[in-house]
């Protein structure tokens, strides 16, 4: 489909610069279609640059992310390595727009999900560690004022990632009953449970897994899966302190620099 390459060369801008853009929906007449056309855009001119794919995000899974946005129905888009602040603890946010935290289970994948039948026992198979995790979101929309349109173009508001140290297996912990409390500097600020993740956050994996196999980009081994938020999403800002406590991992820290 063809869309204009501007959109997602202002998106790329905005990215780099700090200073966010117009909503898009109008323009592309709020189409999901088009949407996802300027992501791929988007994501090429982050990869021609060197930034390196590895893995996908699902947003909008929340029920109570889905009210506060406005959408019904989840999105997808994509991680790169320079997304990833699991060794550093830290986020400079100094070109960051309107940052926002979430806590959520991430899966990695331990084989390729190459079947064009895949059910929720393809899924589990192929899952090889679960983690707990923060992700940082972060709008290119001014004021986020966005609707699904917007924010699919926008790579899912994607901006980074922090991954507990410690994993499990799907043996040793159900996702569906996790239990979340996000905590920013030490007064609780977001709380949930799997439940808010589409029933289960295995569910909201599912869909990705599924969606992609539709698309002829099936997922592969060593993918990492944001599955989405546990609860409400927090607002940030330089100099606060985030912690993130799920039941049965490690609690995880990040400091907005």
């Amino acid at each position: 489909m063809s869309v204009p390459t501007s959109t997602a060369r202002a998106l790329f801008e905005a990215l780099e610069s700090g200073t966010p853009l117009a909503p898009i929906r109008d323009s592309i007449d709020n189409s999901i279609e088009k949407a996802y056309a300027i992501q791929k855009e988007f994501v090429d001119l982050r990869v021609k640059r060197g930034e390196k794919i590895v893995g996908k995000k699902i947003g909008l899974t929340s029920f109570a992310v889905q009210e506060q946005l406005g959408v019904d129905q989840p999105d997808y888009g994509m991680l790169f390595d320079t997304m990833d602040v699991s060794k550093k603890k830290e986020l400079d946010s100094s070109k960051l727009i309107n940052p926002k935290v979430e806590g959520e289970l991430t899966f990695v994948l331990g084989k390729d999900i190459s079947t064009s039948e895949i059910t929720m026992e393809v899924l589990i198979d192929a899952i090889a560690e679960v983690r707990s995790s923060i992700e940082i979101v972060d709008s290119r929309v001014e004021d986020w004022n966005i609707r699904i349109s917007d924010t699919i173009a926008d790579n899912a508001s994607g901006s980074h990632f922090l991954l507990g140290s410690d994993h499990k297996t799907l043996k040793d912990v159900n996702p569906a009953s996790i239990t979340m409390r996000l905590y920013k500097n030490d007064v609780l600020a977001s709380e949930g449970n799997g439940k808010a993740c589409m029933d289960n956050p295995l569910n909201a994996a599912l869909w990705l897994a599924q969606k992609m196999a539709q698309q002829g980009a099936p997922l592969i081994k060593g993918e990492i899966l944001l599955s989405g938020a546990l609860g409400p999403m927090v607002p940030v800002a330089s100099g606060d302190q985030v912690r993130l406590e799920v039941d049965g991992f490690s609690n995880i820290e990040l400091k907005i620099l």
